[in-house]
This record gives structure tokens, sequence and C-alpha cells, in this order.
């Protein structure tokens, strides 16, 4: 998936007014039928079942059975909407961290992820290198940062292990979205994409050119394979040897 929206892209003092004052009302014009929750939540299903590109003032309004200009009484335009949708669906999970220690508050933290992004694609669309943060997003911070500040991390180290995961993740999720997209748009299954190039695969591979591909076995790409879940482990792995040393 391409990125098409930037976080951060409009007017960034009145975003953080919007994110922060969870009471904001428009100060002018008749009683307001809409509130500022009603709008986002409107815009992130209709991200949700058509696409980002679908999110415009006049698209959400038409969801939410009002004039567009209704909409800008509570928000410039879509760059802070936009703002608003990445914090509203990045809240954290409920409750205190996983009582198991450090690598199961990483490993909800991945799977959680994971599934959001399945539940919003359209997240992968949005550079947030830079992202505005709200409530959501400090609320999910404090709770990843308590699970593992038990790793006795310097506080930069434990930036980067949320970095690594996210990143981690982020590119299975592209991966796995990818896939869906493809078998969408070919009306090919991957089963049969992989079928027709089988004659062709199996008489390169009895040249004797590819030995280790060719011994491999039809395990070695068994679709049941938790690839995810893997990876993970063996990063959690390699963390968990770092905190050791660390004593």
């Amino acid at each position: 998936m391409t990125t098409t929206e930037t976080s951060g892209s409009g007017d960034l003092a009145r975003t953080l007014d919007l994110l922060w004052d969870t009471g904001h009302r428009p100060s002018r014009g008749p009683k307001p039928t809409l509130t500022l929750d009603r709008i986002v939540e409107a815009a992130v299903r209709v991200a949700d079942a058509e696409g980002l590109a679908a999110v415009t003032m006049r698209r959400v309004a038409t969801e939410l059975g009002t004039g567009t200009m209704s909409l800008y009484r509570y928000l410039p335009g879509k760059a802070e909407l936009l703002d608003l949708m990445l914090d509203r669906v990045q809240q954290p999970p409920e409750g205190e961290p996983p009582s198991e220690g450090w690598r199961a508050t990483l490993r909800e933290f991945a799977y959680e992820s994971l599934e959001m992004y399945r539940r919003h694609p359209w997240l992968l669309q949005v550079n947030q290198t830079r992202p505005v943060l709200g409530p959501g997003a400090l609320a999910g911070m404090e709770h990843l940062l308590t699970g593992i500040k038990p790793m006795g991390l310097a506080d930069p180290e434990m930036i980067s292990v949320l970095v690594m995961i996210s990143g981690y993740v982020s590119g299975v999720a592209r991966t796995q979205l990818s896939e869906q997209e493809a078998e969408r748009t070919t009306g090919m299954t991957d089963a049969e994409f992989w079928e027709v190039q089988s004659p062709v695969l199996g008489k390169a591979l009895s040249t004797g050119r590819y030995p280790i591909m060719a011994s491999l076995s039809e395990a070695a790409f068994d679709p049941s394979f938790d690839h995810f879940d893997f990876g993970l482990q063996r990063i959690l792995d390699g963390l968990e040897v770092f905190v050791a040393k660390l004593g």
C-alpha cells in the first residue's frame, strides 16, 4: 500500500486543541446537532469500508446525514480530521499490562497492532514519522512503558524497543494486506498463482543449478506456518539476551 497522507500536515496548533479539548463545541451558530466524536467515528467508518481516499469532508457529512459546511464548524479540514482518526484507532487495550512481564507486554502490543492494521488497513497509507500526540497516543505509550520498564533499559533504549516492534509489525501487516489486495485485483488465489508456476519451476530446479532450493521440502512453503509469531519470538529472544547482559 502506497503512502498517501502525512500526519501533522494540517494546522498543528488547531489539531492539538481538538485532540485535548474534549469539551470543544462550535463557538457560533445554532445549537449543534453533531459532536466532534461523531464526526471522527464517521470518518473512521468511511476509511474502513472504502479506503482513505474516500474520506472527504463531503463524504463524511453524507455519512452523518448533514451538510458539508456543518463539519467546518468543528474542524478546519481533512488534515486535522486525519490526526483525530489516528488517535482514535490507536487506543491502548483496557486494563493493566500483562502480569507475566515485559515479554508478554511486547507480545500483546505486537498482536494488538497487527489486528489494528487488519481492522483499519488505511493506517498503512499514512506517514506517521511525525505523529501528533493526543490522549490515545499518550495512553498507549504509558501502557507500554509501564509494562517494559522492568527491563531496566535506558530511556532511549526503551523507545527503540517500541520502534523495533512497531516496524516489524507494520512490515508484516503490509505484506499480508498486499497479498489480499493481489488476490482481489487479479481474481487468482495464492494457490492458483503458484500452481501456474509449478511446471516451470520444477524444470528449473531439476537442472542442478539451484541445489539448496531443490533440497527444500514442501513444508518449507507451508502456508499454515506462523511466520509472524516465529519472527516476533526471535526478536524477543534477542531482547532477553540483551536484558540478561545488563544483569
